[in-house]
């Protein structure tokens, strides 16, 4: 769509009102809307163009503006400003009140309200609700829903109004009231920066628009002081629990444009108000955020307090024990296994670390036989919902997410298993646990009793948690706790190219593949598509998708095939996979457009936050089930688990017909098909193809160029994350040391 030039000839100030008949287009971020005004005293649709908050077909609107002529879509409307407001015709009325804007009134009641109340509805709704219950079918239930939402909606739409005043969209204006309630503007007005704590989905950046409009100075100590934060929130993105001072003192200075002076000012300023922790390292002072300087402090203390003392496990037999349990498994330990054994049955607190086919599988479960033979309380968890899903029905026994084992409360915001309040159980399992980040970590660590044990399994080869630090690595670098690498690949999983592939890839190597086309799984469970062209990837991609591995391997797209990238943008990124998938796989089932998006019924979504109180986690993955126009809500099935979202909550969705690899960790797939060029050049890692390979569980398809796959296995990874972990487990065990001589 071309943007409309300015009419030389163009009425100033003009202003029409009328029905929304049809909205054309609408950008829910930045707001710029088209769409068709049956504006009263014309006789025919007007064509008005502007930024405005969210709008629906049936709403009555006054806009002023000028009069442009487009050379494609001709007369239009440039709206400067646009105001709602309630249509005075029956016709217009019932169209508004149809439009879904109101939960609780579809068309059908709005017919009915009509006819009974005519022009007088709106009073009714707003000053004598309880007249309401006099349509016939229209009870207290749903009349307290449309009070409910007519207040909500006049809210939200004062909010939206000020919002884009300000130069701000309107899709985080449903966020902003339901967190700040009537106060909104009044907070907002105080003190802009305090979106980007309070709001999720408002970042520093958008509160930053906001307060330049209000007329806040770039150059302000509080634009500063909200800046540092963000810049180290920023670097915290990049793995980083914090930062070295001169290096953020730099980056500060480039991402907000402030001199170097006040940007150090802010930083002590946030030391003396405890929002910023500046720690003495060997590389200089370090600067860290309040609340992660505290999580990486509690999480060492309490690993270390953790491993002190009597393993809860009575004294056994060891040989007999080993015995007794391969017998019962009817596999053979190998001598690493064995000592895994012997670590998990004597040490509080131990990692087993390995990669695909080396048996983490077969030693947990060995390990969780023997103490279970004991009596002992056992707990299994995990960082996602499919990894403990996996844990579960690999050892048969329940596995819960580590979000579900410390039981988040909603009323409170926090989890109610804390040390205050410690879980049950003798010993704790964590699988996947290289997905650990500090903030997580701390929270599972300081809620296990000081009696119980901790067994951490994991890939630390994998790539590093999507949050802050690396938890695993620097556990397994300390030097402190027993480690047990398993390195042996047993001879049924050498029959895998996805396993011996993912070593090879691990050590260096290219991986090996057939020429031929794609063959029966029984064959083979790796290939390599060849492509140079992004254009040829995509387009072999499209075919995997649509065609040959629905006809070849039987496999449902939506259901069991996961599209991998290695990065979000460019061709074949995530978002432009997904809109051509999306576009293949479901093209006309009915839809809505929400947050730039359009969601489609039977689409493949992922929860991109955690959200306690649907018990849903960032990086589930679901169909959508059914969308209610309607109620203005959707279900969406997460593995026959079924949840309800307002459209207003989709923007904690997306499409995830494919994702980054890092969205993938975690997880197991019948089938990955994962794209490699040197399009994704800064991301073209040897951690970062294995973690790929390694989410295949039947079948790999790389699609990639051989030189894009090349890079990928020759370059590690050089890139270190800022964290104290392993000075402060040394310092945790000296406290402890001195605690027991004093």
């Amino acid at each position: 769509m071309t943007t409309p030039s300015p009419n030389p000839s163009a009425v100033p100030s003009d202003t029409v009102s009328g029905m929304v008949e049809r909205v054309v287009f609408h950008n829910a971020e930045s707001g710029f809307t088209v769409l068709r005004l049956k504006a009263k005293g014309v006789g025919e649709l007007v064509t008005v163009v502007g930024a405005m908050p969210s709008v629906n077909s049936g709403e009555w609107l006054e806009a002023s503006g000028t009069w442009v002529l487009d050379r494609e879509y001709g007369e239009q409307l440039k709206a400067e400003w646009v105001r709602t407001i309630c249509p005075d015709t029956l016709e217009g009325i019932e169209r508004y009140l149809g439009s879904g804007l109101i939960k609780g009134i579809g068309p059908h009641f709005a017919a009915k309200l009509v006819a009974k109340f005519g022009k007088n509805v709106f009073e009714i709704i707003e000053n004598t609700p309880e007249r309401l219950t006099q349509i016939p079918g229209l009870g207290k239930k749903r009349r307290q829903l449309i009070i409910s939402a007519w207040s909500e909606q006049k809210s939200i739409r004062d909010i939206m109004v000020f919002l884009h005043s300000h130069g701000v969209g309107s899709s985080r204006a449903y966020r902003i009231y339901k967190t700040y309630g009537d106060q909104a503007i009044a907070m907002v007005t105080e003190n802009p920066y305090r979106l980007a704590h309070d709001i999720w989905g408002i970042g520093f950046q958008t509160a930053d628009q906001v307060a330049a409009s209000i007329g806040i100075p770039r150059d302000s100590d509080l634009r500063a002081r909200a800046g540092i934060e963000y810049v180290l929130a920023r670097l915290s993105e990049n793995g980083h629990c914090a930062y070295p001072r001169d290096g953020l003192v730099a980056e500060a200075v480039k991402i907000l444009a402030i001199a170097t002076p006040v940007i150090e000012a802010a930083i002590d300023h946030g030391v003396a108000q405890g929002t910023l922790v500046v720690r003495s390292a060997p590389e200089g002072e370090l600067v860290y955020l309040a609340v992660m300087d505290a999580a990486e402090a509690e999480l060492a203390a309490a690993l270390v307090g953790l491993s002190l003392g009597r393993h809860p496990a009575p004294t056994l037999d060891v040989p007999k024990a080993l015995a007794w349990v391969e017998e019962k498994t009817g596999k053979k330990l190998s001598a690493s296994q064995r000592q895994a054994v012997i670590d998990a049955l004597h040490s509080k607190v131990m990692v087993i670390t390995g990669g695909p086919g080396t048996g983490k599988t077969t030693i947990v479960n060995a390990i969780v036989k023997i103490l279970a033979a004991k009596k002992l309380s056992i707990a299994l968890s995990a960082p996602t919902g499919r990894a403990a899903k996996r844990l579960a029905e690999t050892s048969g026994r329940e596995a819960k997410t580590i979000h579900r084992l410390l039981e988040f409360d909603p009323a409170s915001g926090n989890f109610k298993r804390k040390q205050e309040n410690p879980l049950k159980g003798d010993v704790f399992v964590v699988d996947e646990a290289s997905m650990l980040d500090t903030i997580l970590a701390c929270q599972l660590v300081r809620a296990i009793p000081r009696s119980a044990a901790l067994i951490l399994v994991g890939d630390v080869d994998q790539l590093p948690s999507v949050g802050p630090g690396m938890v695993l690595a620097d556990i397994i670098q300390s030097g402190l706790f027993p480690v047990v690498r398993l390195t042996e690949i047993f001879r049924q999983a050498t029959q895998s190219r996805i396993i011996t592939n993912a070593h090879r890839v691990n050590h260096g190597e290219l991986p090996e593949y057939p020429r031929e086309k794609l063959a029966n799984p029984a064959s083979c469970d790796f290939y390599c598509l060849e492509a140079e062209d992004p254009d040829a990837i995509e387009r072999k991609i499209v075919q995997l998708m649509s065609e040959r591995l629905q006809a070849g391997f039987q496999l449902d797209p939506r259901r069991e095939v996961q599209v991998l990238t290695p990065m979000q943008r460019g061709s074949l990124g995530a978002k432009n996979l997904n809109a051509v998938l999306q576009a293949t796989l479901n093209p006309s089932a009915p839809g809505i457009q929400r947050f730039g998006l359009t969601f489609r019924q039977g689409d493949k979504v992922m929860q991109t936050v955690n959200d306690y109180e649907k018990d849903v986690f960032n990086g589930d993955i679901g169909l959508i089930a059914s969308l209610d126009n309607e109620e203005r809500q959707a279900v969406i099935d997460f593995d026959n688990h079924l949840v309800t979202y307002r459209y207003e909550e989709f923007d904690e969705l997306s499409l995830s017909y494919a994702i980054s690899i890092h969205k993938s960790q975690g997880s197991e797939y019948p089938c990955v098909v994962i794209p490699f060029h040197t399009q994704h050049y800064t991301m073209l890692q040897r951690n970062l193809l294995y973690t790929g390979i390694t989410r295949g569980k039947r079948l790999v398809v790389l699609v990639a160029s051989p030189k894009a796959l090349a890079m990928a296995v020759r370059r590690v990874s050089s890139r270190s994350r800022v964290t104290s972990l392993q000075s402060r487990l040394a310092e945790a065990v000296k406290a402890a040391a001195a605690r027991r001589r004093s």
